[in-house]
């Protein structure tokens, strides 16, 4: 079964909305794809994502960190043992390439692989047959779709004779380049949301919002250590909260010290995405529960983009719901339907303050 959670890719600017259009193009194919970018921007949710929309999806996906175990170890965890080929070996244990048959490897940081190991992974890429530790011969030959990883400049790397480079064109079928954080940074409210969501989600947390200074301050901040930095800052605030909305001094004091920084590019990309939606609904002529209604429940759009929609709505409709829902090419039976919508996530306004 699919798991889309896992795999999800959250944001919605060009870079990323690109990023997910090519990983539905290209994962219907069996070809090997390396995945580059800085530390942290999600290069396995990526692989994940390949594999979610792929024809393996229902099979294996395994992820090895190539980095994380020396080079002996490393070979067997990917091809696995025979008994008795070193010490502790005291029976057959097949490796992760031959677990995943069928399936897809995911292979991180593999741009730390010893040139042994690399010249080992070649000889896979190439024949599909697998060799075990300690054995005489190949056992058996699989399936495997092998994605690969690393932050690493592997062309660098050869030009240093750290890196093979026949390997590298044996990887580099497919190549996808994740952006870092502060290249999108529109897409940061997103994953706050996603990730404030997930962590407050039925684990009887205290916290259930962040106010709009903090907000704005995370927003502002360039993340150097990009998504699972994110992920990390908003877990801990989560976790230590000692408020229902996450204040200003509750931020680590490497955000709270960006607060110097102009909060003008965020509040211009916000009236950007609700000018977007506007233009759709009241120039185009498209629907609210067909144009608005999807982006929000998939999470491509934020509650404060609504909001935003909601406000330019009334201030045309000078306060009035009935003709806001009649500007946003709404049946007029879908006035309680809109209200109750509003309500339940927190896009409703007060309706008076737009009076005139």
């Amino acid at each position: 079964m699919r798991n889309t959670e896992e795999a999800q890719l959250i944001g919605s600017s060009l870079q990323m909305m690109e990023l997910k259009q090519e990983i539905q193009r290209i994962a219907r194919s069996d070809a090997k794809v390396l995945i580059t970018g800085e530390s942290g921007v999600g290069k396995e949710l990526v692989a994940r994502a390949i594999h979610v929309y792929s024809p393996r999806s229902e099979r294996a996906y395994i992820a090895v960190n190539c980095a994380g175990l020396p080079e002996t170890l490393l070979e067997s965890e990917l091809f696995g043992h025979v008994k008795g080929s070193f010490t502790g070996a005291y029976r057959d244990k097949p490796g992760k390439l031959e677990t995943a048959d069928e399936g897809t490897v995911f292979l991180d940081e593999v741009g730390e692989m010893t040139l042994r190991m690399q010249g080992l992974l070649l000889r896979f890429l190439e024949t599909g047959e697998l060799q075990k530790v300690g054995a005489d011969r190949t056992n058996r030959v699989v399936n495997v779709r092998v994605i690969a990883a690393t932050n690493r400049n592997l062309q660098d790397l050869i030009a240093q004779g750290q890196f093979r480079e026949d390997l590298f064109y044996r990887l580099n079928v497919i190549h996808f380049w994740v952006p870092p954080l502060r290249e999108r940074k529109e897409d940061i409210p997103l994953m706050i949301e996603f990730f404030l969501k997930r962590f407050t989600r039925g684990n009887g947390q205290f916290v259930r919002g962040i106010e709009p200074e903090a907000f704005n301050a995370l927003t502002d901040y360039p993340w150097p250590g990009n998504v699972r930095e994110l992920e990390n800052v908003i877990e801990r605030l989560v976790v230590t909260g000692r408020h229902e909305m996450v204040k200003l001094e509750d931020l680590p004091p490497e955000i709270r010290s960006q607060r110097g920084i102009s909060l003008k590019p965020k509040r211009e990309r916000r009236r950007t995405v609700a000018d977007d939606l506007y233009k759709r609904l009241v120039e185009d002529r498209e629907s609210f529960w067909t144009s608005v209604y999807p982006l929000y429940m998939q999470r491509e759009i934020t509650r404060q983009n609504v909001r935003d929609l909601v406000r330019r709505g009334l201030e045309e409709a000078r306060g009035n719901y009935r003709i806001v829902c009649k500007l946003f090419n709404m049946e007029p039976g879908d006035y309680k339907r809109f209200l109750n919508f509003l309500r339940k996530h927190d896009c409703q306004l007060p309706f008076k303050e737009y009076r005139q």
